[in-house]
């Protein structure tokens, strides 16, 4: 285990109940919690627009390239966020709120990389530009409409995904192994693994992957070193913001997006120098959040 205090404060709650076999079966619970809410979701839907209709929209999320689509797919992932909060509750016995850390520290460590990773996005944004030109996608008008929703959506899925990864997972394989080769590899490995989409990505699909489980990989290494997932919640929010809401690569989730790049993402000669750029990137807003952030 690292001897700062703050990573020990994070997982010490995870100690109690370290066992592995609670935490497979909080993982069961996990993907039962995610399968039960995308029914009750449904379910919603057809009372409300009908099942032909309800029917429709969930074929759209395969390829959201919709506002309704994309904001619905967001909304899945309360699921995701679900399934953690009651593992901890009915299996580990302790508070949900030690999944993310003492609160203020974990406010502050949100807005700080929050801020540090919009900025430094905002300037390779102006980089980019000089060589592609972004195509129009939603009207602006429209997009500032739907931002407030789209936002609170993209705010649910990054979270969600920290609770797990970040939060459950970390800690609980923390409080059992002391290499970092398990607590902070696999939930990124597993992290990255849970991007795999050949059908969109093509032949980057691997290198997805692994830019993915790499940025995991980031994640967890500011967790341990904050003693919170506010660091990798404000990253891969702003990160996501950026991908999702301002320039998405075409034929990945682009519904809710003003712009889209010039090229798709099955397009191994553009994206894949692109994605090993993006690596450099994040690599460049860890280092300064690490500095930042530093216990």
């Amino acid at each position: 285990m690292p001897d700062t205090m703050p990573f020990e404060t994070f997982v010490s709650p995870a100690r109690g109940r370290p066992q592995i076999w609670r935490l497979v079966l909080g993982l069961v619970i996990c993907v039962l919690a995610m399968v039960l809410w995308l029914a009750a979701l449904f379910g919603l839907l057809v009372l409300v627009i009908g099942q032909q209709e309800a029917l429709g929209l969930l074929e759209g999320m395969a390829e959201p390239t919709t506002p309704r689509a994309t904001l619905l797919l967001l909304a899945t992932f309360v699921g995701m966020a679900l399934g953690p909060i009651v593992a901890v509750k009915l299996l580990h016995r302790r508070r949900v709120g030690s999944l993310i850390g003492r609160r203020g520290r974990t406010v502050r460590h949100f807005l700080v990389a929050l801020g540090t990773t919009g900025a430094i996005y905002g300037l390779t944004l102006a980089v980019w530009t000089v060589q592609f030109d972004g195509e129009p996608n939603l009207p602006p008008d429209l997009w500032l409409t739907l931002l407030p929703l789209a936002l609170l959506g993209v705010l649910i899925q990054t979270g969600a995904e920290e609770l797990l990864f970040r939060g459950y997972l970390l800690q609980q394989l923390a409080a059992r192994f002391a290499t970092p080769l398990i607590y902070m590899l696999v939930p990124s490995l597993l992290f990255g693994m849970l991007h795999f989409d050949p059908a969109t990505m093509g032949a980057n699909a691997w290198a997805v992957v692994g830019s993915t489980a790499f940025f995991g990989l980031i994640a967890a290494d500011l967790t341990v070193v904050t003693g919170t997932i506010g660091a990798a919640w404000g990253l891969h929010f702003a990160n996501n913001v950026v991908a999702l809401l301002l320039i998405s690569t075409k034929g990945t989730i682009t519904g809710l997006a003003l712009f889209l790049t010039p090229y798709a993402a099955d397009e191994v000669t553009i994206t894949g120098p692109l994605l090993m750029a993006d690596l450099a990137l994040v690599s460049l807003v860890w280092g300064v959040l690490r500095f930042a952030l530093r216990p």
